[in-house]
């Protein structure tokens, strides 16, 4: 009988196997190419396949990627199980003026300011240029897809640099990955990290948000805000920064008595989010929340961020040198053991490489 059970997660550890090495693959080709040629894809070669094809203009954009990222469909099952499940389901042509619609954007205006390091304008995307649009979206048997979009025409966008190095925006991405806790926030509201501040302006909107306490340590980010962004904002009254680290803060504040609702946005991506999305949890987790306390925490890009701690966990705990330490009894064990709730709940254990 046990034998019988180790033959059937067996198995199905095939099975996810497969499902995680064609999630890296599109991870993979996505993150080389959006790195090295983002605007590789130009409008003549999109008109003439929608011309010439009598296909959509996403039809066309899909296909001039899947040639560039070597899928040959006909030739292979694997390639086309690929661009059909994978590459297709993961690309979107997207409206500018669902973007430009934003308060945020209609509202602040960005000076051009350069001082010291620092740089605030405009900038954008080229017609066809390709960008993270969304966060990795979860789907069932693991399987993962990351967005990325594009526009048919130039889109302007605020960012501020630091010494030419792409610091902090408000592009689609930011835009989308922040509408569901924009859409929850009420109350006394805590945000941790300022960036331009349009989390900030778009909950300070809400006539269900009394205050909005914001911490960010970097005091250049504070200055450009309160000098340039701030003042445009009309419920300016309900906004409060601190300058103070993050965790040094939740350390030393009763955040559970103080706000109602929570949410940290303190990294550039999943990469680095993981670690301080660990620590993070972890000084939550120490901390005495309250009798009746119903504050609601959120993370930006959380999806992504246990994506990235899945996989960790896969490789340690089900497959690698811990997996001999742990019995499964079934493989529905480990399909919550890799499941983003459980994931969630053992992040504040996590000891990674970099703490």
């Amino acid at each position: 009988m046990k034998s019988e059970l180790s033959e059937k997660i067996t198995r199905r550890l095939k099975i996810l196997e497969k499902t995680r090495q064609r999630n890296f693959r599109l991870l993979d080709l996505y993150s080389n190419f959006l790195n090295l040629e983002p605007d590789f894809i130009k409008s003549e070669l999109i008109d003439e396949l929608v011309s010439d094809c009598g296909v959509s203009v996403l039809e066309a954009y899909t296909a001039v990627l899947a040639a560039a990222f070597d899928i040959d469909s006909d030739r292979s099952d694997e390639d086309l199980l690929f661009e059909h499940e994978y590459l297709k389901g993961s690309v979107e042509l997207l409206d500018p003026e669902k973007y430009r619609s934003s308060s945020y954007i209609k509202k602040i205006r960005f000076p051009s300011i350069k001082r010291a390091g620092w740089e605030m304008k405009i900038s954008s995307y080229a017609p066809y240029e390709a960008f993270v649009c969304r966060e990795i979206t979860l789907e069932k048997g693991f399987k993962e897809l990351p967005h990325i979009g594009f526009f048919t025409e130039r889109f302007e966008f605020p960012a501020v640099f630091e010494n030419g190095r792409e610091w902090m925006t408000v592009t689609p991405n930011e835009i989308e990955t922040m509408r569901a806790p924009i859409s929850e926030a009420y109350g006394k509201v805590l945000t941790l990290g300022l960036g331009l501040g349009y989390f900030t302006h778009q909950v300070s909107e809400k006539s269900e948000v009394s205050s909005v306490t914001v911490v960010e340590r970097d005091e250049n980010v504070i200055s450009l805000f309160n000098e340039f962004i701030l003042p445009q904002f009309e419920n300016r009254d309900k906004i409060k920064i601190i300058r103070a680290d993050a965790l040094d803060f939740l350390e030393n504040t009763d955040i559970f008595e103080g706000f109602d609702f929570m949410f940290a946005d303190l990294w550039h991506d999943a990469s680095d989010g993981l670690p301080l999305y660990s620590r993070i949890k972890s000084v939550l987790g120490k901390k005495k929340r309250e009798e009746g306390s119903s504050l609601i925490c959120r993370y930006w890009i959380e999806n992504s961020i246990l994506s990235r701690l899945r996989w960790l966990i896969y490789s340690e705990a089900v497959i690698g040198k811990s997996a001999d330490r742990l019995s499964f009894s079934s493989y529905e064990d480990i399909e919550r053991l890799l499941s983003n709730d459980s994931l969630s709940d053992i992040a504040p254990d996590i000891k990674l490489a970099s703490d």
